[in-house]
């Protein structure tokens, strides 16, 4: 397609912000979700125009089916038939140990990082799959380092969602790897967002920076090319991956 269409979630701030740039600087007419924040994502809307790159922003809570089901739907309306979606949509609420979390937290944590995402996923499964009418598409699912290293004393819930992710990653490339669909995920490490600030500890990434190799955190900037990389051609012999981009951890 002259200008694949892709839905970003969580796109108003960010790895969503900086990869909705990125793909829009790609040629990719770009969906740029948002749950709350509407001046961010109308903000990063601006920013694609300014690059000569099409997108709209769409209110909706993706841990709602029927919310998912809209947003696929604008996008549809808005641009064609969607051909790529990223799984962006994430929060670790708050940095604490786990028998120290509020059992509301821990369900927002889920919901959000692991349930949003399925349900996302699955409305693209059904639209894309060739049997169903669909002419194909790549989703990349954004996991984390913490997949793999647990998070302990800090948000041991999120690392068990981000692994959910990965483990929807191989298990969804593989049913629909004969339907044009491939299914990747990116996970970064310490990134400098605003993820941190929202769980209390706007200072964590910098004090992170000495158990990193690389020796420093990363940046949205940073992120956003591998997502992109996995949703174009280059990458079409790939799916089931997860690529880590988390300097070294």
């Amino acid at each position: 397609m002259d200008h694949p269409v892709t839905i970003v979630t969580g796109a108003s701030r960010g790895i969503g912000a900086a990869t909705a740039l990125h793909l829009a600087r790609a040629g990719h007419h770009v969906v740029v979700n948002f749950g709350h924040d509407g001046t961010a994502a109308e903000q990063v809307v601006v920013a694609v125009a300014a690059e000569g790159g099409r997108a709209v922003p769409v209110q909706a809570d993706v841990t709602e089916h029927e919310q998912v089901e809209h947003l696929f739907a604008v996008a549809r309306e808005t641009f064609g038939p969607v051909t790529g979606l990223v799984n962006n949509a994430g929060t670790t609420a708050l940095i604490a140990d786990l028998a120290d979390t509020p059992v509301d937290v821990v369900r927002q944590v889920l919901d959000l990082n692991l349930l949003a995402t399925v349900l996302c996923a699955r409305r693209a499964a059904q639209l894309m799959s060739t049997s169903r009418g669909g002419t194909g598409g790549a989703i990349v699912n954004i996991s984390s380092a913490a997949a793999t290293l647990g998070s302990a004393h800090e948000y041991v819930h999120y690392a068990a969602a981000k692994a959910g992710v990965e483990a929807l990653t191989v298990g969804l490339a593989k049913e629909l790897a004969a339907e044009g669909v491939r299914v990747n995920a990116v996970a970064p490490g310490v990134v400098r967002t605003g993820i941190h600030a929202a769980a209390g500890d706007p200072d964590r990434a910098g004090r992170a920076a000495g158990r990193i190799p690389l020796g420093r955190a990363g940046e949205p900037t940073e992120i956003a090319p591998a997502i992109a990389w996995l949703l174009g051609d280059e990458a079409s012999y790939v799916t089931g991956a997860i690529l880590r981009v988390a300097g070294g951890l």
